[in-house]
């Protein structure tokens, strides 16, 4: 007995050895990767204009940042530019790290000109494409770029032959700081110039009879591409399909999916897809055109944004007639919302080990109305409204509209939180004393999707009344919430693609009309529902979430229509800290920057 006991110590000696030495290999495959992001303005013509754009490193879009999971990553920002600016990395849950989440007055005071700050990000647990972007109102049209996060080990599918990024997103001649103001003053009748595809407009725009340049992309018969395609736009969901090509989807917003066959990808702003296309088609040439989708009429309408890249089979393929045109695909309306309801739908995990289970029940329960209102402007308690210069249009979630503290000049959220927590208080304070509590459900019950409230006129008019406040909302640590966002129909009948930061969200469920608590509950999928960090709620309906709020911090949960969140659609969630070490947000960095300094 004594020696087998010995020999089976030996054994576990050796297999904790190994165990150790493949740990260690692990941790020095991870990689530590560093960026330098250099803000400034420069020229760029496009459709015969010259513009001043806000770029990163003279790029449009801007520099992708590409790591293996478990990496840590290191981005040093020089704001050589005029504006304040700061930087999210949209969909990294940025775990026990919210300093780095980049929201102004949120979670740090902005990076002022001529100033510098280092991001220092981690990206453990997640795989698949993301984005970062500016997060400051209107720069994020040419502020931005992917942020690729490549699996240690192996795709859950075989690796395709070339990963190439797709980013579709606007060209603006109107000067983005200017689109940013008159947003907030509530003049939204502007509409970008161009759609662009990794930053090039496509054939379809000429200036002078000059046909702008467009994106191609080459492939060889057989070979598997993979399509990460992000959507930087301000405005506009996109549908996307390859003439003769079908798409096989297997990732979204750095999720694993079930994969799934479509000929049109939907994809809200903020969103992110991996898609899989195989070059099975006859060689020749055909067009990948994204074209926005918007509301129907009687909402307001903008020109059609549309562009279109091309795929190209290799010469000496047997591709045929070189000057042949490309084959254009027959692309949805642009007004068919059902597109994108049926292709959200389709979206569910893969149940993969080590995937996180749905919880089964929720602690809170929150129903948030999506809708437009309005306030006087002067801060007057009465005035014309529907349309009225007299009063300002704002966005709302349960009759309340986002705007930061008084006390935000000198103190984001996040630092009074920190401190509060303490018991040390800050310098100036106030910040988190000015907190609006989002209510549980509107004040005002109505018929949510009831069409004659889309007009303006006399039949919303009495629903337009609303506030502005900052609106949060407090967790303790460990919540399971449920959210059921429910869109209305006032004054626009918008879908809403609302972002929660630090958080992935299971989607549960989608519908059309007015949510019903009775039956609708009966539909959740609790089994295998999609993850996600951008979940578009439904243009006439709604879409119902649950999460764990287990990541201390302030994080910001707002629409990704650029106009919706520059006038108010947005809350901030506060999440306590955890009862260990592990579950607590640390002290912030040393060189975090300083309001006014």
């Amino acid at each position: 007995m004594a020696k087998f006991s010995m020999a089976a110590s030996n054994l576990c000696m050796a297999i904790v050895a190994l165990v150790a030495v493949a740990a260690a290999a692990v941790v020095e495959a991870a990689t530590a990767v560093e960026h330098t992001f250099v803000v400034s303005e420069m020229k760029m013509t496009h459709l015969c204009n010259e513009t001043l754009v806000t770029v990163v490193n003279g790029q449009l879009p801007g520099p992708a940042i590409e790591v293996t999971e478990g990496d840590s990553v290191s981005v040093h920002v020089v704001n050589k530019s005029p504006h304040n600016i700061t930087i999210h990395w949209h969909g990294l849950k940025q775990r026990l790290n919210c300093w780095a989440d980049g929201v102004p007055m949120v979670t740090q005071c902005p990076i002022r000109p001529a100033h510098n700050m280092t991001y220092r990000l981690n990206v453990t647990g997640q795989e698949g494409t993301l984005w970062w972007h500016a997060h400051v109102s209107g720069l994020r049209a040419s502020l931005h770029g992917a942020f690729i996060i490549r699996p240690r080990h192996a795709y859950p599918f075989p690796k395709p032959h070339k990963e190439i990024p797709i980013v579709i997103g606007e060209w603006w001649s109107l000067n983005l700081a200017q689109l940013a103001k008159n947003m907030e003053d509530g003049y939204y009748d502007d509409s970008s110039s161009a759609t662009t595809i990794n930053g090039k407009l496509g054939d379809l725009y000429n200036c002078s009879g000059v046909v702008e340049d467009g994106l191609v992309l080459d492939v060889e018969p057989g070979k598997t591409y993979m399509l990460r395609l992000l959507n930087a736009a301000l405005y506009s969901e996109y549908y996307v399909k390859i003439a003769g090509h079908e798409f096989t989807v297997v990732g979204a917003d750095a999720n694993y999916v079930r994969p799934f066959t479509t000929d049109v990808l939907a994809i809200g702003p903020g969103e992110t897809l991996d898609a899989l296309v195989v070059a099975s088609a006859t060689p020749g040439k055909y067009y990948m055109v994204a074209v926005g989708g918007q509301a129907p009429k009687p909402d307001i309408q903008i020109p059609e944004t549309r562009s279109r890249a091309t795929v190209r089979y290799a010469i000496g393929a047997g591709n045929g007639d070189e000057a042949a045109p490309p084959v254009v695909p027959e692309m949805p309306d642009q007004h068919d919302f059902m597109v994108s309801f049926n292709f959200h739908g389709n979206l569910s995990s893969p149940n993969r080990t080590g995937s996180p289970p749905v919880p089964a029940t929720a602690d809170e329960s929150l129903f948030v109305v999506l809708r437009m209102g309005s306030i006087c402007r002067g801060g007057r308690l009465s005035c014309k409204r529907s349309g009225s210069k007299e009063s300002i249009i704002v966005e709302t979630m349960n009759n309340v509209s986002f705007q930061l503290p008084a006390a935000a000049a000198a103190t984001p959220l996040l630092e009074e939180l920190y401190y509060d927590n303490r018991g040390n208080g800050t310098t100036v304070g106030g910040g988190l004393d000015e907190l609006y509590t989002l209510p549980d459900r509107p004040a005002k019950p109505f018929n949510y999707t009831d069409r004659a409230l889309i007009p303006w006129g006399p039949n919303e008019a009495w629903l337009e009344p609303t506030e502005k406040a900052t609106v949060a909302r407090r967790f303790r640590h460990g919540t399971v919430v449920d959210i059921v966002f429910q869109n209305a129909a006032m004054m626009d009948t918008d879908n809403h693609p609302m972002h929660l930061h630090g958080h992935d969200m299971f989607v549960l469920a989608q519908g059309h009309d007015n949510y019903d608590a009775v039956r609708d509950v009966a539909r959740y999928n609790v089994v295998d529902p999609p993850l996600k960090n951008t979940v578009l709620v439904p243009r006439l309906g709604w879409a119902a979430v649950r999460f764990v709020a287990d990541n201390p911090g302030v994080w910001y949960m707002h629409c990704h229509y650029e106009l919706h969140v520059s006038i108010g659609m947005a809350a901030v969630f506060v999440i306590e800290d955890g009862p260990t070490l592990e579950s607590a947000l640390p002290p912030p960095p040393l060189d975090f920057p300083k309001c006014n300094q």
